[in-house]
């Protein structure tokens, strides 16, 4: 006779409450494997419905235009004209340039943050980063609208032009808002979450890695550039593709500066539409069915652009080597190497 608590045959004092807790216990363990088995599950209901219901209202236009819709460049709902290749144009565009001016500074100000500040200070300014990403992006759409773009259309932007005049993508009139006002403004957007996760990211590394690198006497510099950036490379990336998608799909802010102008100029001083702001601004006037299926088809593309961006940032994690592959560490020679 087993006197084991767990022991279901036991019969001892006790025994038979003990043996209805047990039992009570596995059902309760069984539920919650499919609680959390659902709850897994729901990710792809989620993604199948979302999918399901885009295609269900964009199917009249798909079957009109096929895939002239995104090749067209034309984009007139009264005439029945509807090609998507402007908004394709401006999502690129103004992501691409603010992922450009946003991963670097957001990467720059994490090393920063973790390797050269004082301990002081590192607290009250991952707070800040934190609560910036926090700010709704209607927010910062108001002070874009009335601070930086008469700011941009008064002094930047001549600036720019004076310089670099000579390229084309720096001619034209100056509106304000623009191609350019749109990507700045989303990389002032994506620029605390690449940091606060870079911050994140950096702090994973072992101090071992950074202490053998100062006993071999690497530099400061050569201890970010051997021992910590090589360990994190694929992690920093996935913080920019993170930045790359809510680049993608920003909406309320980009809408309020880019200009909403469904052309595509070589000028990033001209104004410009993204896939996300045509259906924020014409869902609701959309009264025939054929606008309306257009904009499903917008909704639509928006999901497949972020999906394959997504996939081929992937591939680029793990298939491109970065610029600065692992080395060996070098010891000072006698001579003072360093």
């Amino acid at each position: 006779m087993s006197d084991h608590p767990s022991d279901p045959t036991s019969t001892a004092p006790g025994a038979g409450s003990l043996t209805v807790s047990v039992g009570f216990g596995r059902i309760l363990d069984r539920g919650f494997g499919l609680l959390i088995a659902g709850a897994g599950l729901s990710v792809f209901a989620l993604a199948g419905l979302l999918g399901w219901e885009l295609y269900r209202g964009a199917e009249k236009a798909l079957s009109r235009s096929g895939a002239g819709f995104l090749t067209g460049s034309h984009w007139d709902p009264v005439a029945g004209q509807f090609g998507a290749l402007p908004f394709l144009y401006g999502t690129f565009v103004s992501s691409f340039i603010a992922l450009l001016l946003a991963f670097p500074l957001s990467v720059a100000t994490a090393l920063s943050m973790t390797e050269f500040a004082p301990f002081w200070i590192r607290r009250p300014v991952r707070v800040l980063v934190d609560l910036m990403a926090a700010v709704p992006s209607v927010v910062w759409g108001l002070w874009a609208m009335f601070e930086m773009v008469p700011w941009l259309r008064q002094a930047a932007f001549p600036f720019l032009q004076r310089v670099f005049g000579w390229i084309p993508l720096f001619q034209g009139p100056i509106y304000g808002v623009s191609l350019l006002a749109g990507a700045l403004i989303i990389a002032m957007m994506i620029t605390p979450i690449i940091t606060s996760l870079a911050i994140e990211i950096l702090q994973a590394v072992p101090p071992l890695l950074r202490e053998a690198a100062w006993a071999l006497g690497a530099t400061r510099w050569e201890v970010i550039r051997v021992a910590v950036l090589p360990y994190v490379r694929s992690a920093l990336v996935g913080a920019g593709v993170l930045g790359l998608g809510r680049a993608l799909g920003e909406t309320m802010a980009v809408t309020m500066v880019i200009g909403n102008r469904p052309e595509i100029l070589l000028s990033l001083f001209s104004p410009g539409y993204t896939l996300a702001s045509v259906l924020v601004n014409e869902f609701a006037e959309a009264t025939s069915e054929e606008h309306l299926a257009a904009l499903f088809e917008i909704g639509l593309t928006l999901v497949a652009v972020t999906l394959v961006v997504n996939f081929l940032a992937r591939l680029l994690i793990h298939n491109v080597p970065f610029f600065f592959a692992p080395r060996t560490l070098r010891a000072p020679s006698m001579e003072g190497d360093r």
